[in-house]
This record gives C-alpha cells, structure tokens and sequence, in this order.
C-alpha cells in the first residue's frame, strides 16, 4: 500500500493505526533522515551541491537551514530531490522487500503523486484534512504559517492526490472517527472480512 498525504493532513497518525492492526510501515521520512546520517553518501552529496551551511555543529544534516534554501527556490529544491529520491527510493523497497509474505506492506510516502509513484502500489489512500486544521497542526511542531503555506504550496494538489486514490481518509474529526475509518480500510480493502493480514 502506498499511503500519502500533503504536509499536516495526518498520515503517520493513519501509518500508526495500520501498525496496530499489523501492517508493517516503511516511513519515507525515516529512510530520508537514514540516507543522510552523518558519514553517508547522501549528507556528502547534499554537501557538496548546497555547502557547509547545511551541516549542524555536530555534523549532522541541519534540516532547517537545508529546508529554508530549498523551499523558496524550485531549482535548488528539484536539485535537492534529484539526489535524495533514488536514494531514499532504493532503501525504502530494500526495507519493504523483507515485509514476510502474508503480511500488509505499507509505504508512507509524502511525495507519492509528485514522484509518480501511484503505479508500484496495490492500493493508493490518501489522507485529507482541513487547511485550517493542517496549519494548526503544523504550528504546533513550530512551523510558522508562512513557512507552513510555503511548504503546502510546493507538493501535490488536494485535486492531483485524490486523481491517484483508490481511497481516501478524512482526518478532520476526531481520533476516533479516525480509527473507524482505518477499521473500515482495513476490513473491506486490505483483508478479508474474518482474516488476520
């Protein structure tokens, strides 16, 4: 399963519920912080394109200091994709391709539409909030509004995700609306009503 959704719509709240009721989740996010740890292929790639402002005193990736050089400029931010997605791409299948058979893979990845990926999935879902509601939900990890819009303006349309969903979840309620909806997802689209995935 591909599982997507723009920034602050929700998905590692969806990911997590699939986890309970056994999934095995392969998170595009934590493969990109992994192929750029410090000592990596990637960080010495992304330094060489960006330079030595993008590193943290401890040598890490400053995520914050990459992220304000990319997101306002769509030719260092293709530049920046260029290098990371084969990367992160081929550390994600490696992960999943250990997911024993029987059991449900789920890839959550961001930039599923932007990649193009819908096609390498069995199933697509989507996650949905209100803006308003992924705006609050992003200055609560201390993103700022502007920065907020800035980063929701650069991935996929609501329009073009939902052009790829085979289903989508509305994270606009409750927790437990939530939950009920994977419930529903899980009992009618990935195992048969009665089995264990």
């Amino acid at each position: 399963m591909g599982l997507t959704g723009g920034i602050g719509a929700g998905k590692s709240t969806v990911a997590a519920l699939l986890e309970e009721r056994g999934a095995v989740v392969t998170s595009a996010d934590e493969v990109a912080r992994d192929v750029v740890s410090p000592g990596s292929d990637g960080l010495a790639a992304v330094v060489a394109e960006f330079g030595e402002e993008v590193l943290a005193s401890d040598g890490s990736l400053d995520r914050s200091a990459l992220g304000r050089l990319v997101f306002s400029d769509d030719l260092r931010r293709a530049r920046l994709e260029e290098i990371l997605l084969p990367l992160i791409a081929a550390e994600a299948w490696a992960r999943m391709e250990t997911v024993p058979a029987g059991q449900v893979a789920v890839y959550d990845v961001p930039l599923l539409v932007e990649g193009q990926m819908q096609d390498m999935f069995d199933l697509v879902v989507v996650v949905e909030a209100e803006l308003e509601l992924r705006l609050k939900r992003l200055a609560e990890r201390g993103m700022n509004r502007d920065e907020a819009l800035a980063r929701i303006a650069v991935q996929a349309t609501d329009e073009e995700r939902r052009g790829v969903a085979d289903v989508i979840v509305s994270n606009s309620g409750a927790l437990e609306d939530l939950s009920a909806e994977v419930d529903s997802l899980w009992n009618t689209r990935i195992t048969e009503p009665g089995t264990v995935a």
